[in-house]
């Protein structure tokens, strides 16, 4: 639209003979087409010759196909392609800033006396997987209460602080103290070599955010994802908050994304299949044209961080039925658009492709013999 809105205003028509100047302005469209969809400078200008909205004809269409290359090197001359792929890489697909990187502080310390999980004992932050269920005993199921309690209590506290101008970073400090003053791990911290002791998933980052010095933003989502680990099992849970004046469709992703997981949760029980946890997902998602991110799953949580079963958000055929003791996490992640993801150079960080928001919630939830308790229940208003 771009490319048409300026040839229309320059006027220039396949019944002029100035062949050169109108496939200059097809080049100089072209780069922009191409710094906004990501394609070559040179299949972008032909793709506009042909959907010119002129009457262009085959002649006319050869010769602005020899001289479009004036156009693209106009723009290459100075800094025009630069600022074009600045303007591409800095803003999202519905015009926000992109998020960028802030100054990582270093880890955290835990004092002595508080147990650690065995990956951090170990020194090497890896567990090794298990597709077995974690399924707990009276007393398993007393100490998952426990870390469920803690977990949500910490994540609520951490969303009080979500304001603008606060730095994650902020966020994470206050995070570990109040769980090492519960004489709790902060379990992210040192797992697969993870620098810190919450996750904060800002905007189109999907999650694994890192906590760091940028300051939130009037206007943007934090996903606050808190895992403890006291008494020798682990609570899982996160929420999204809404940081400042935040737009009528962010604030929808956000309330569709928790209704997804309540949707869920709501099926659960003794004997139900596994795959109609990501069946009600994928409704709740599709009635408001929303995608489902399949890169990342629910999963077992107790005395392991992660094991089985793999919790899938979406439709599909997995099989495995809940089982009566059983722990596991459901945690559903939407975008406003596509799907798929990209990591930073972190490693860790998983943002949207086209930079789209993200929002997730997450709960550690139990089966009984009645249905399904929800260990991780708080406030969890939007």
């Amino acid at each position: 639209s771009t490319c048409r809105r300026e040839v229309r205003r320059k006027s220039w028509t396949c019944a002029s003979p100035k062949h050169a100047t109108m496939s200059r302005a097809f080049g100089r469209c072209a780069v922009v087409r191409a710094a906004r969809f990501g394609v070559s400078p040179m299949r972008s200008a032909v793709e506009v010759i042909r959907h010119a909205p002129l009457p262009v004809e085959r002649k006319c269409e050869a010769a602005a196909t020899r001289n479009m290359g004036s156009g693209v090197t106009e723009v290459f001359s100075g800094k025009g392609f630069g600022e074009l792929l600045a303007m591409r890489n800095s803003k999202a697909k519905d015009g926000r800033k992109r998020l960028v990187k802030g100054t990582v502080s270093p880890p955290l310390s835990v004092p002595g006396h508080i147990e650690r999980p065995p990956y951090v004992l170990k020194g090497d932050g890896k567990t090794p997987w298990t597709d077995a269920y974690q399924v707990q005993d009276e007393e398993g199921i007393a100490r998952m209460r426990e870390a469920g309690k803690l977990a949500a209590e910490v994540r609520d506290y951490a969303g009080s602080l979500v304001k603008p101008g606060v730095t994650t970073d902020y966020i994470d400090k206050q995070v570990h103290q109040m769980i090492i003053d519960h004489n709790a791990y902060p379990s992210p911290l040192g797992y697969g070599g993870f620098p810190k002791s919450v996750c904060t998933s800002v905007n189109e980052c999907i999650c694994h955010g890192i906590p760091d010095s940028r300051k939130l933003e009037d206007g943007d989502i934090v996903n606050i994802d808190v895992t403890v680990f006291l008494n020798g099992f682990h609570g899982d849970t996160s929420k999204t908050f809404l940081c400042g004046n935040v737009s009528e469709d962010a604030k929808k992703l956000v309330e569709v994304t928790k209704d997804s997981l309540d949707a869920a949760i709501a099926i659960c029980g003794p004997g139900v299949q596994l795959k109609r946890i990501g069946e009600e997902i994928q409704k709740v998602a599709d009635a408001y044209g929303y995608g489902v991110v399949r890169s990342f799953v629910g999963h077992g949580v107790g005395r392991l961080f992660h094991s089985g079963p793999t919790v899938l958000h979406y439709r599909n055929n997995e099989r495995g039925k809940l089982e009566v003791g059983q722990t596991f996490t459901i945690e559903p992640m939407l975008t406003a658009g596509g799907i798929r993801e990209k990591y930073w150079d972190d490693n860790w960080t998983a943002v949207t492709a086209d930079g789209s928001l993200s929002a997730q919630f997450e709960h550690t939830l139990l089966i009984t013999d009645s249905g399904v308790d929800i260990l991780t229940v708080q406030a969890m208003k939007v």
